[in-house]
């Protein structure tokens, strides 16, 4: 379905982008604290088990849950990004993903919605009030459903762009649901940042007590 050239293009693109992920501070600490080892590999089977549970009509453009956010805001979007490659790996392997999708599923359903997701965060924390409640609905919730949005549209625009569907067929078969899926999406990511910073404030990464408790 994707000419080699293309397929080449987003290895590269995969590639470049997990190498600027990359810092030797990130990834000592990781190798030194085998806590942060552990929650690495479960956000990845995390990643894995919800990716695996798609549908849709066209091929290619299967709709599932993604989870990008709360990984996130609970790893850093460094750490975030090696869990979603292990998963995409791990759902290779395991044949729920074809070599051939790997590489657009990684940029569009992982790389892109996980810097989405820290550059919403960062936004929030430098321009909105740094309250509990903020982070939840801002952080979690509404760039959540963002997030879910932005994939199924860049998917569309892929797809159209290399004439594998005409876009009235992407709008009526595809395009519509980002609004059904948007809300699940939040649900699930909001719900789990707000169970974890109410009871393990300390396993999320971008949650600062004294910032937005003390406020």
């Amino acid at each position: 379905m994707l000419s080699i050239t293309t397929q080449g293009l987003l290895w590269l693109l995969v590639f470049i982008s997990y190498l600027v992920s990359v810092k030797k501070t990130v990834y000592h600490a990781l190798y030194i604290t085998p806590a942060r080892q552990v929650g690495v590999l479960a956000c990845a089977l995390l990643f894995a088990m919800l990716w695996q549970i798609k549908a849709g009509v066209l091929i290619g453009l299967e709709l599932h849950l993604l989870g990008v956010t709360a990984v996130t805001l609970i790893l850093g979007w460094r750490l975030a990004m090696l869990s979603s490659v292990l998963a995409a790996l791990l759902l290779a392997l395991f044949g729920q993903i074809s070599s051939e999708l790997l590489p657009l599923q990684l940029i569009i359903g992982a790389f892109v919605p996980i810097l989405f997701s820290y550059l919403a965060f960062i936004i929030s924390y430098q321009y909105l009030p740094r309250h509990f409640f903020v982070y939840i609905f801002v952080c979690a919730f509404l760039t959540a459903a963002l997030a879910a949005c932005l994939k199924i549209v860049l998917g569309a625009l892929f797809y159209f762009a290399i004439g594998q569907y005409d876009w009235q067929q992407l709008v009526d078969n595809y395009l519509y649901i980002s609004v059904i899926i948007s809300f699940p999406e939040a649900m699930l990511n909001g719900m789990a940042i707000t169970v974890l910073i109410t009871y393990r404030p300390h396993w999320v990464k971008t949650f600062y007590d004294k910032d937005y408790l003390g406020s």
